[in-house]
């Protein structure tokens, strides 16, 4: 199979065309937000922090009924109505940055409201690539997912770095909010006859409950969730983390704060491109050791003595990262069912993001009173324990067999897999 196969679909090569667009938007706006907050709070990282975890936080709230309206409703008219959203988010920001007239607790307030948006988008996006590939190829999309966003990752923090330093922050904020007009141009331009779209559910009661009871009653999804729970909360705060090591532990501007996401964006999109070549769902101990690695290459960045060697190294980070996510991301999918994989996706973005209000503060606390290396030392090492106390617990709940802990990295845990009833006879749901 061609790394790129799932391209030969015109929908998805239009969607992923105006994602691209916007994604760069994103990252812009992601950089300059950040050093918005720093330049108002006078280089708190605690405001950074509340500002990270308030746009994360209605991801607890309200994704479960993301993923819901995502299973019940159009797919693209959901995605229109949250992108719109995003953008005047975005418009408004940028407006009150560029007028001198943004203060840190309107930056709050707009970094909720924005959160809201994308806890109704992120489900009904991710569930949207299964109605636009035939299931052989949803391996192969979701890893050109990815690359296409650490593409835009690698491009949007370079240039808002760029536009910052020559502009200011409101103006690389303010750009986010056009290039959203690019994925709605996008979703109109496809073509609706060649979609797949799954059973819609109707209004019914105890529809959240079921998509939860459904991931209990599957140990290997309950471990990927708690697994992704774990490096989402600790390991995946980018944003405060290189913020705080490029203003106080390097002493740099807004440039080389860009720079540092433009490599780790790299590093990310080799990732991708890497899951971008499977060709079935990868098996779980996979994805417990790339989560194991994810959280030692964060430790070994914490320790890297200048901003060049640390620059340098955020390239294995950014690629242990995405190993590990699109490994989840992949399980995930495929061993949901149709009729319920909205729901499901929204319980992965949920733990995935909805994580973050609760790691980000601590990191950024930790940052403040001990050190910038240290919310990466800290955070990795979390992640590390978490992994495996997540493998320990739900395999003792499922009463599951274990190797002994000295085979973690060689020979981790077999864990049984329930077969999956294709979509086309999906089994019912208790």
């Amino acid at each position: 199979m061609s790394m790129f196969d799932a391209l030969r679909h015109r929908n998805y090569r239009v969607f992923q065309s105006g994602a691209f667009v916007s994604n760069i938007g994103t990252w812009m706006q992601r950089v300059a937000q950040d050093w918005l907050v720093l330049e108002l709070s006078g280089g708190s990282g605690v405001a950074v922090g509340i500002t990270t975890a308030l746009q994360f936080l209605p991801t607890l709230v309200v994704s479960p009924y993301g993923g819901v309206i995502a299973d019940r409703f159009d797919k693209r008219t959901v995605l229109r109505f949250s992108q719109s959203w995003m953008a005047v988010c975005a418009l408004a920001l940028g407006l009150l940055a560029i007028a001198g007239l943004a203060t840190t607790e309107m930056v709050y307030g707009l970094a909720l409201l924005f959160g809201v948006g994308s806890a109704i988008d992120v489900p009904a996006r991710q569930s949207f690539v299964a109605e636009m590939v035939p299931a052989s190829l949803l391996p192969n999309a979701i890893g050109l997912n990815a690359a296409t966003f650490h593409t835009a990752r690698i491009i949007g923090p370079a240039v808002a770095g760029l536009v910052i330093a020559a502009f200011g922050s409101g103006w690389a904020i303010l750009s986010n909010a056009f290039t959203y007009l690019a994925f709605l141009i996008a979703l109109s331009a496809m073509d609706a006859s060649q979609l797949t779209p799954s059973e819609r559910k109707g209004r019914a009661k105890g529809q959240i409950r079921e998509g939860m009871a459904y991931v209990r009653g599957r140990s290997d999804l309950l471990l990927v969730l708690c697994i992704v729970f774990c490096v989402g909360t600790f390991g995946m705060n980018f944003q405060l983390t290189s913020a705080l090591m490029a203003q106080q532990e390097f002493g740099k501007g807004a440039q080389e704060y860009g720079i540092l996401g433009t490599f780790m964006a790299f590093g990310s999109l080799a990732g991708a491109l890497l899951a971008a070549r499977r060709t079935k769902a990868p098996r779980l101990r996979f994805v417990i050791g790339a989560a194991l690695v994810f959280g030692a290459m964060e430790v070994v960045a914490g320790l890297m003595p200048g901003y060049w060697s640390f620059a340098f190294f955020l390239p294995v980070l950014g690629l242990s990262a995405l190993l590990a996510l699109t490994a989840a991301n992949a399980t995930v999918q495929l061993g949901s069912d149709a009729g319920i994989r909205g729901r499901v996706m929204a319980l992965y973005t949920m733990v995935l993001m909805g994580g973050t209000p609760i790691g980000a503060p601590v990191l950024g606390w930790i940052g403040e009173y001990l050190g910038p290396r240290w919310t990466l030392i800290g955070g990795g090492g979390l992640v590390i324990v978490g992994v495996l106390v997540s493998v320990a617990v739900v395999s003792h709940t499922h009463h599951l067999s274990m190797p002994s802990p000295r085979s973690y990295m060689h020979e981790l845990p077999r864990l049984r897999r329930p077969r999956r009833v294709p979509d086309t006879d999906a089994r019912p749901v208790d």
